[in-house]
C-alpha cells in the first residue's frame, strides 16, 4: 500500500489544518482535516483486531456510498500500511447522543432524544437487507468470539463463550443491523438522532443485539426506557436476551 500521507494529500489536496478529536479513540485516533475545498475525518488504528474493523468499516461506507439507503458518513479513502490502518471519511455536523445525553438540561430533553434513537433503528431494522448473506449471523459471531479470546484480545473469557454457544436464544428473523448500536456510535443533529457512526459491524444480523446495545447505558432508569420503546415498537428485549447479548456476546467485541 502507498504511505498514508502521499495517499491521502492526492484525495484532499492542500491541508490546511489536522486536530485531533479527544472523545473518540478508545480503539482509534480520529482527526478532523480541513483542507481549501472541505472538512474531512481520519481515522487511524494499529492494533491487529482494529485494523479488521477498520477495514470492514472502510467496505461498508464504501458499499452504500453507491444506494444511500441508510445515513452514514461518505467514504473517500483507505489505505494500510505496515503497522497501521487509515479511513477517509466526511466529516458530518453533530454530536454523538452519549454527549447530547450529557449536556441535556432536562428529563424532557432526554427523553426526547431516546425516543428518537430508538425510532431511528425501528427504521433500521424494518428496512429491507442492504447486505445479503446465507450465513447466521450469531454462528459468525461466535466464531470471531472464540478467535478473540484464544488470541487474548477479548475481556470474555473460553469459559463465557462455552455457556453462549450452549445457551443460544431462540433464532429471530434477521435484519440490517449497526452492530454496536450504543449511544456513542450514533449523531444527533438538529436534535434528533440522524446518522449512524462506526459501522464495521453493520450488515444483517439479530436486531436483539442492537437493541440491547442500545438501552445498555440507561437500563435501570425506568423513564428513558420507556421513552426508547415509544420509538422502538417492533420488540421489547427480555431480560435473558439483553443478559445474552450485552452481559455475554458483547464481551468479546
Amino acid at each position: 500500500m502507498r504511505n498514508s500521507n502521499v495517499f491521502f494529500k492526492d484525495v484532499l489536496g492542500e491541508i490546511k489544518k489536522i486536530e485531533k478529536i479527544p472523545e473518540q479513540g478508545c480503539t482509534s485516533e480520529v482527526s478532523m482535516i480541513v483542507t481549501g475545498d472541505g472538512t474531512y475525518i481520519l481515522k487511524s488504528v494499529f492494533k491487529e483486531k482494529y485494523r479488521e474493523w477498520l477495514k470492514l468499516e472502510a467496505e461498508v461506507l464504501e458499499s452504500l456510498s453507491f444506494q444511500r439507503p441508510i445515513p452514514v458518513p461518505w467514504f473517500y479513502g483507505f489505505t494500510e500500511e505496515e503497522h497501521a490502518s487509515h479511513l477517509l471519511m466526511s466529516f458530518e455536523e453533530g454530536i454523538t447522543l452519549t454527549a447530547a445525553l450529557r449536556n441535556a438540561g432536562t428529563n424532557q430533553e432526554k427523553r426526547r432524544l431516546i425516543r428518537s434513537f430508538g425510532q431511528f433503528i425501528f427504521q433500521l431494522h424494518n428496512q429491507e437487507p442492504v447486505f445479503k448473506t446465507d450465513s447466521d449471523w450469531l454462528e459468525t459471531q461466535l466464531k470471531r468470539a472464540r478467535k478473540y479470546a484464544e488470541s487474548g484480545q477479548a475481556d470474555g473469557s473460553l469459559e463465557l463463550l462455552e455457556q453462549l454457544i450452549a445457551n443460544k436464544p431462540e433464532h429471530v428473523k434477521q435484519t440490517m443491523i449497526h452492530g454496536d448500536c450504543t449511544t456513542d456510535n450514533v449523531l444527533v443533529i438538529y436534535g434528533e438522532v440522524r446518522m449512524f457512526i462506526d459501522v464495521a459491524g453493520m450488515t444483517r444480523g439479530d436486531p436483539r443485539y442492537d437493541e440491547a446495545l442500545a438501552i445498555r447505558k440507561f437500563r435501570h432508569n425506568p423513564e428513558l426506557v420507556s421513552a426508547f420503546y415509544e420509538g422502538y415498537t417492533r420488540h421489547r428485549v427480555t431480560d435473558d436476551e439483553f443478559r445474552y447479548f450485552e452481559k455475554g456476546l458483547y464481551e468479546f467485541f
